[in-house]
């Protein structure tokens, strides 16, 4: 498909979530790369923008560079199917499960897929005996998140019981529900997916080496101390395995377009686990997708106007926007 065929595309970033940041850079990139090919592309910022303005101004297809909320749970794809404006990555449902962690968890079990062991903790499952309950559970150590956010926000691991509470308070600052879940000890890595259904393919797997093990927002996104390996140096049935394992997560949620599955292998036996599944991928200079990519022969160039050539909508029917 030509850079021309495309048409005028908005390449919406920032937003109005907690990963507004990473957003803009993720975004920018994205533009930066689809100009350079020839692409008609524009900057648009949600949180700054109506969103209707999309269909009044000519737009014909968005690249969505948001993250975390409104932007990757389904809010802004369903504005898009109803303006009838073909956007790219998965769909409403698909992006709404998997923006949630423990739905997430529910199917992935459902479907026999390895995920860690969890239990979820509502506002008012706070007291000292809710806290025993999960130690008991889960053990030590185990990992404390919200259910929708993403780049390591709001998340602590729990290595001593009197971290809990705390632990417990942070991710209350995002959300009221809380996700506690098994620390599985071993290796991080993490795989992309591009296509839909029968047709998707994992990208090659890229292995994780944090300082310490903390791969947090900090260590992600703004310093060079994390080692990144790909090709990630595992043996090729391991490789292989774990491919097969994120293609089947992505397609039980009903995932197109891209996506990124993120997991731990446990160090006792080399079992892979899933943790989840990102539905609008990061795509700045410290993202996972454009490296695997690369390894594959694939410039960030090319797998921008290859996700942007995927973009679509869950249905055929338009809607009429409003004034």
């Amino acid at each position: 498909m030509s850079a021309q065929a495309f048409g005028k595309v908005a390449v919406l970033m920032g937003g109005a979530s907690a990963e507004r940041e990473i957003s803009l850079l993720s975004g920018r990139g994205v533009l930066q790369a689809l100009r350079s090919q020839g692409v008609d592309a524009h900057a648009f910022d949600p949180a700054e923008r109506d969103l209707w303005t999309l269909k009044a101004e000519g737009f014909g297809r968005c690249f969505i560079a948001l993250h975390g909320r409104f932007g990757e749970d389904g809010t802004i794809q369903g504005a898009l199917e109803l303006m009838g404006i073909p956007y790219t990555g998965s769909g409403v449902m698909a992006s709404s499960m998997a923006m949630d962690k423990v739905m997430t968890k529910r199917l992935w079990s459902a479907e026999g897929l390895p995920t860690p062991r969890s239990c979820v903790l509502g506002p008012d499952q706070r007291s000292a005996a809710d806290l025993e309950r999960v130690l008991a559970s889960l053990g030590l150590p185990l990992i404390v998140k919200p259910p929708h956010e993403g780049s390591s926000i709001g998340i602590t691991k729990v290595t001593q019981a009197a971290q809990l509470a705390p632990a417990l308070a942070l991710a209350a600052q995002y959300e009221p529900e809380i996700l506690c879940e098994e620390c599985i000890v071993g290796e991080e890595v993490t795989c992309p997916v591009i296509g839909s259904g029968a047709l998707a393919t994992a990208l090659p797997v890229v292995r994780i080496q944090a300082p310490d093990g903390a791969y947090d927002y900090q260590n992600k996104y703004f310093t060079d101390a994390v080692s990144y390996l790909c090709p990630s140096g595992l043996p090729a049935a391991e490789e292989a395995q774990i491919a097969r394992i994120v293609l089947a997560s992505y397609r039980s949620l009903g995932c197109r377009g891209w996506g990124r599955a993120d997991l731990m292998i446990r160090e006792s036996d080399r079992k892979p686990f899933l943790l989840e599944m990102n539905t609008s991928p990061g795509m700045t200079g410290h993202s996972l997708v454009p490296m695997s990519a690369r390894a594959q022969g694939i410039s960030y160039e090319d797998l921008c106007l290859r996700l942007l050539g995927l973009a679509g909508l869950d249905t055929h029917a338009t809607y009429r926007s409003a004034p």
